[in-house]
């Protein structure tokens, strides 16, 4: 059975790889503009079926895994940042305080869809500005949602966490994994 990864995240596919040794990677395109009407765990899902939903509409017998992660500080999705000033800011609301982070994962295949959205809490150290500009200096906040990445020197702003690390990362990799069995036995 063809698996197919729509995303281009270099996190998920080594995860993945855990899990499902062999997979293609194809990204899918779709428009991610937040909506006003959206709540956070509707807006995750919303954007992790719409990318498997893309490629499986040309892939129908594949099993796709789409995945999305999002940033959610008093009920604000912080999307990827546009610009370093636009991340500075997002860093520097964060600190200091704790924020959620929700990562959905959406399987489908020939007419069957499983999904599954884990939630995850961060702390944040309080940051000067000196800490933030070091960090944004490493350039890793770039394609990050809430500009910033644990499993990198973003590990270094975070003072708790209360969940899965790994949803935190953008992949589940246990729930994910059960998902994937699960959605095997689905007649």
């Amino acid at each position: 059975m063809e698996t197919i990864l729509a995303s281009q995240s270099p996190r998920r596919q080594e995860l993945l790889r855990r899990i499902v040794p062999e997979f293609t990677i194809m990204p899918a395109s779709i428009d991610e503009t937040i909506q006003p009407d959206y709540q956070p765990k509707e807006y995750v899902y919303a954007m992790a079926e719409g990318k498997a939903e893309v490629i499986a509409k040309t892939h129908p017998f594949a099993r796709v895994i789409g995945c999305d992660t999002i940033v959610v500080q008093d009920q604000q999705i912080l999307g990827k940042p546009a610009n370093r000033m636009e991340a500075f800011k997002m860093l520097k609301s964060l600190s200091g305080t704790t924020h959620q982070v929700f990562t959905s994962v959406v399987v489908k295949q020939a007419g069957k869809t499983a999904a599954l959205t884990s939630q995850a809490e961060v702390t944040f150290y309080p940051l000067t500005d000196a800490e933030i500009a070091a960090y944004l200096d490493t350039g890793e906040y770039t394609d990050k949602a809430g500009a910033y990445g644990i499993q990198g020197e973003g590990a270094l702003l975070v003072k708790a966490i209360k969940g899965d690390f790994y949803t935190i990362v953008g992949f589940p990799l246990a729930a994910t994994y059960r998902l994937l069995r699960d959605f095997e036995q689905i007649g």
